[in-house]
C-alpha cells in the first residue's frame, strides 16, 4: 500500500515561490499516476497537476499552467510541485494522491494529509 506525505507548504507573499514535496513509501511509483490537488475553505477540491510516472506526461489546471511545474526525482519516490508567481487565489491545502492508472482522478485511492499554502500581502 502506498503512503504519501506532503511537505513544503507555508505562508508567502504574492509573487513568491514554494516547492511542495510528496514522499511516497511502499511499492515503487513507476506505474502510477501522481497528482497534486488543492482545496480552499468552502470550495471543492480541484486537480492542480498530474504526472504519469511511466511516460513522464504532465497536465496542469489552466489556472496554474505556466506558473507551476510537477516533477519527480530519479528514484521516483518523491513528486514535487514547484509553484512560482503565487497568487492569493492559490491559497489552499494541497494534497498529493496516487493511483495505478495513467490519469489522475478524484477517486484515487491513496492520499496524503495535505500541506497548507497561504498567499497574502
Amino acid at each position: 500500500q502506498v503512503q504519501l506525505v506532503e511537505s513544503g507548504g507555508g505562508s508567502v507573499q504574492p509573487g513568491e515561490s514554494l516547492r511542495l514535496s510528496c514522499v511516497a513509501s511502499g511499492p515503487p511509483l513507476d506505474y502510477y499516476a501522481v497528482g497534486w490537488f488543492r482545496q480552499a475553505p468552502g470550495k471543492k477540491r480541484e486537480e492542480v497537476s498530474c504526472l504519469t510516472m511511466s511516460t513522464g506526461a504532465t497536465s496542469y489546471a489552466p489556472s496554474v499552467k505556466g506558473r507551476f511545474t510537477i516533477s519527480t526525482n530519479n528514484a521516483k519516490n518523491t513528486v514535487y510541485l514547484q509553484m512560482d508567481s503565487l497568487k492569493p487565489e492559490d491559497t489552499a491545502t494541497y494534497y498529493c494522491a496516487a493511483d495505478t492508472t495513467v490519469q489522475c482522478n478524484y477517486a484515487m485511492p491513496y492520499w496524503g494529509k495535505g500541506t497548507p499554502v497561504a498567499v497574502s500581502p
